[in-house]
């Protein structure tokens, strides 16, 4: 199971109600899309651990994504942290971020291993992997998809009925068949392959290929939705997506969920952004801060 926790929703001007777009996801630790400023303040009160994070992946340098990162470094500093701490992100991630700890000021007291990314896996966990992606934005930058590995399932009541019990579904995964009295049961008989949960984020991006592309199939597809389809002239300016954009590019790749963020401050009501993509995708949801999905 993987917990997505948003931890802020809002773009780059943050709002007395929004801070600026990230999100956790939880499985055995936890893995920041994202440091808005303030991050281990929205994690606390979000009953996300900061003390667990295990890797940040940066969507691209832009303040707005990586502001909360000095501040979680120096929180963790504090709690007495050991233990490395990951962060991936665009081309000139590991020179920015090595900068930044350089400082006397703002020395990590523990190891932070930045790494630059182009297009491929970043990280695997016996969870998941995380791969990233270039997308389309004013400056270098990545979308993210997490993909949990396919899993083996028993058909319980079939596995049952020839003979297969207690530790015998652990002999049967290893092995591929096992001999029960005078029959040969295989595993393939008695289970199916269920596929992975995928989850994909945006980061910053105007709608392209190589989006659409990771986003097929996914079962939660996080999305820029920075305009109102009005204001699509802007959207392209600026090098981001409206929420109708966003929505047709859930439909086309046959995702189940959407979930729309990074909405420019001038939303304060959400709802007809909302409302707007789901004319198109009804399995659409607006970001907030403390919303919490599963997968």
């Amino acid at each position: 199971m993987i917990k997505i926790t948003f931890l802020g929703s809002t773009a780059a001007l943050p709002s007395p109600r929004h801070h600026s777009s990230c999100f956790a996801a939880t499985c055995g630790g936890v893995y920041l899309f994202d440091a808005c400023e303030g991050v281990q303040r929205q994690m606390m009160k979000n009953g996300v651990s900061y003390a667990k994070v295990k890797a940040v992946f940066l969507s691209h340098l832009h303040a707005d994504h990586f502001l909360g990162l000095p501040g979680l470094v120096q929180t963790m500093n504090l709690i007495g942290r050991t233990e490395p701490l990951l962060v991936f992100g665009p081309r000139g991630t590991r020179q920015f971020v090595e900068g930044i700890f350089s400082l006397r000021q703002l020395a990590a007291a523990f190891p932070v291993e930045a790494r630059d990314c182009g297009k491929g896996e970043c990280l695997a966990t016996e969870f998941f992997t995380v791969s990233c992606f270039p997308v389309e934005h004013g400056c270098p930058a990545l979308g993210f998809a997490l993909e949990e590995p396919e899993k083996t399932r028993f058909y319980e009541d079939k596995a049952r009925a020839v003979g297969v019990n207690g530790k015998m579904f652990t002999e049967l995964l290893e092995k591929k068949k096992l001999k029960i009295g005078k029959k040969t049961v295989k595993l393939d008989d008695v289970s199916y392959v269920q596929k992975g949960k995928k989850l994909v984020y945006s980061g910053d991006t105007t709608p392209c290929k190589a989006l659409a592309e990771a986003a097929k199939g996914a079962d939660l597809l996080v999305h820029d939705s920075c305009f109102s389809q009005s204001e699509k002239e802007m959207a392209a300016e600026k090098k981001h997506s409206t929420a109708t954009q966003a929505a047709e590019l859930a439909a086309k790749a046959k995702a189940k969920r959407l979930v729309l963020t990074h909405f420019s401050n001038r939303y304060e009501d959400r709802r007809p952004l909302l409302e707007e993509a789901r004319k198109t995708f009804r399995e659409a949801v607006a970001a907030e801060e403390g919303l919490e999905l599963v997968l």
